[in-house]
């Protein structure tokens, strides 16, 4: 059988954020401060979550694994992106290249399956608080992220086999600071547009998938408060799914702009702006929701921040 050479193309190289090296340097002292705060904030909360008795439920276990995933969004693509501003370091080579790629589309997927798990279990929290325990065990939630993580690698694992066996013979500049979907097929020297279509395909039935199952969890949790007449429901409410809607919002807008749409929209400028939005600015904006509208984790970091 004859062996195909998929890439001619050794290596990519970014397109950075700016040429001036004053702008650079600015860029670059920015985006390190909020790379650091992003780290310092998810590591705190997950610290105050292991820490304290009062935070093992199955709510701040989801919550512990969703720090865990804004850890990893930006350490995939920010030091390289530092980097490169820096030291002006823009080659990858094309194996560094596809990792990337691969880790971040895990990362992004996997966040977007467990935000729906989160929404169930608000949702259960809400509408069958007596039976929550017995619902929400946390076998269940061990079952559940365990299958947000494998379904969100598999997903992965196929963007990632459509995207690099295409054959990349010309052109290597990507128009981002990190080895996304639209950009690295555009170099493409062969046709993308069946591949294009299954990733559309793939990418809406589960992303439409996991938002149909957060809106209806919401629906019921809606329908439940407007069923009772009890003073101060809408508050109670609000403090216990408030954090999560504000987060599935903001996480939701930034990726549908991004991914759920075709290659001939791509816009290099335009996204990379949005991409910085779910890729730096949520991680960092996640913990601060959380710890803001949440009296017990504000009550576990002040414990933990007392102790260090």
């Amino acid at each position: 059988m004859q062996k195909v050479n998929f890439s001619t193309v050794s290596e990519f190289v970014f397109v950075g954020l700016s040429d001036a090296p004053e702008i650079r340097l600015l860029l670059f002292v920015l985006f390190l401060l909020i790379y650091l705060a992003t780290m310092a904030g998810n590591i705190t909360l997950l610290v105050a979550i292991s820490t304290d008795s009062h935070l093992h439920s199955p709510m701040y276990f989801f919550l512990s694994n969703l720090s865990l995933l804004d850890l990893l969004c930006p350490t995939i693509t920010v030091p390289k992106m530092l980097g490169t501003l820096l030291l002006e370091h823009t080659e990858i080579s094309f194996s560094g290249c596809l990792f990337q790629h691969f880790s971040l589309i895990a990362v992004v997927g996997t966040e977007i399956f467990l935000l729906t798990v989160m929404a169930y279990d608000r949702y259960v929290a809400v509408c069958h608080p007596l039976r929550y325990p017995s619902i929400v065990s946390m076998k269940l939630c061990a079952q559940l992220a365990v299958g947000t993580w494998a379904v969100g690698l598999l997903n992965s694992l196929l963007h990632t086999s459509l995207v690099f066996t295409l054959s990349f013979c010309g052109p290597n500049k990507i128009q981002q600071y990190y080895c996304d979907i639209p950009p690295v097929l555009a170099l493409s020297c062969s046709s993308t547009r069946s591949r294009e279509l299954v990733i559309l395909v793939v990418a809406g039935v589960l992303g439409s998938g996991a938002c149909v199952v957060t809106v209806v969890s919401y629906i019921y949790i809606l329908l439940e408060i407007l069923s009772r007449s009890s003073p101060g429901i809408w508050h109670k409410a609000f403090s216990t799914c408030g954090s999560h809607l504000t987060v599935v919002c903001l996480f939701y807008g930034t990726t549908i702009c991004t991914y759920v749409r075709p290659s001939f929209t791509y816009s290099p400028h335009r996204d990379r702006v949005v991409s910085m939005l779910y890729g730096m600015l949520t991680p960092l904006l996640n913990p601060i929701i959380y710890s803001l509208r949440n009296k017990e984790v504000k009550c576990a970091l002040r414990r933990v921040i007392s102790q260090v």
